[in-house]
């Protein structure tokens, strides 16, 4: 039974599993779109959202909530830079909508092992 597993093991050690989340949540903000396996999609999928979640807040609150939503972005991501990208140009897009912000397409399998292959991007208003 699996009752109260959340998420998926990869086949990794913890610490290369989360260097791989992070980096690969970066990527996606970085690029807009990013082109990985099912599994690896899946499961980053809910920590993006919830970023650009962190971010709208952020963007909204005042002075000091703002400072804190940055801090607290900024320790989930590789890169200064995409901090900024996701609060200046990424969390504005999505002021009105509640949720969903990604959304994966099916590319089929792998040639190689046959992983099944999705285009995890976001969502364009």
């Amino acid at each position: 039974m699996r009752h109260r597993v959340a998420g998926y093991k990869l086949g990794r050690s913890s610490g290369h599993r989360k260097a791989l989340r992070r980096s690969l949540i970066t990527e996606l903000f970085r690029h807009e779109r990013i082109r990985t396996t099912r599994a690896k999609a899946a499961s980053i999928r809910g920590a993006a959202e919830k970023l650009i979640t962190l971010a709208k807040r952020g963007n909204e609150a005042g002075e000091a909530k703002a400072v804190h939503a940055r801090r607290l972005a900024a320790a989930r991501l590789n890169d200064p830079e995409i901090v900024k990208k996701l609060f200046d140009d990424i969390a504005p897009r999505y002021t009105d909508r509640p949720g969903g912000y990604t959304r994966m397409l099916k590319l089929g399998p792998r040639q190689g092992d046959a992983a099944e292959m999705v285009l995890l991007e976001l969502v364009e208003e």
